[in-house]
């Protein structure tokens, strides 16, 4: 495909925050490491999730995560980072397509040779978002293990990045969605440049 592959590496670094619990945040301040997702669910596959420029979507993150049952947040906060997203298959840019339709037949085909069903992604009651995407997270996954068998032909991935439309409309009939926002999986750790105490706006001053 013309152009495919040159230009996934990303040229500028990006501010992403990370929602959890107050002492987490504190511990990776001081030098602890976030442990990466590696949930069967994960919408764009394992690795370590940030909220692309948005520190409120990652703070009523943690506060909706805190009334989960057995929740690890106990008082919800916010860990901001500095990101190199580096080789990133950006779900943003239609040249991932390619490579997205690649990672389900291999996994349609490795399914079938293992006697196993395809992943679906499902809802959970009372939402219509797909919340649980076991079949992407799978896709990203196979795709993920194919290039690290290959690495000495195809550069593996550094991160994932996608768009997420969700939650309810901002008002009838529109096309925009409440929870929208843009996600980062972190798969290289050397990925996060540093970690930083989000701090309030100095309004008697503009923000430049």
């Amino acid at each position: 495909m013309l152009y495919s592959g040159m230009y996934t590496k990303k040229l500028n670094t990006v501010l992403a925050f990370h929602g959890c619990d107050a002492g987490i945040r504190d511990a990776v301040v001081n030098g602890a490491e976030l442990k990466p997702s590696t949930n069967s669910y994960d919408w764009l596959g394992n690795g370590i999730y940030f909220w692309e420029s948005d520190p409120v979507r990652a703070f009523e993150w943690a506060v909706q995560a805190k009334e989960r049952k057995d929740s690890s947040v106990m008082e919800p906060a916010v860990l901001g980072a500095v990101l190199d997203l580096g080789n990133c298959l950006d779900l943003t840019e239609r040249s991932s397509v390619p490579i997205l339709k690649l990672g389900h037949k291999w996994l349609e085909k490795a399914c079938l040779k293992e006697g196993r069903e395809m992943p679906r992604n499902k809802n959970i009651k009372n939402n219509a978002d797909l919340l649980l995407r076991d079949l992407d997270c799978a896709v990203i996954q196979k795709i993920h293990e194919i290039t690290k068998q290959h690495s000495d032909k195809i550069a593996p991935f550094d991160s994932v990045r996608g768009l997420f439309l969700e939650g309810n409309e901002v008002y009838n009939g529109s096309g925009f969605r409440e929870k929208t926002h843009i996600q980062i999986c972190i798969i290289n750790p050397n990925c996060i440049k540093g970690y930083f105490l989000p701090r309030e706006l100095d309004k008697a001053y503009p923000t430049p």
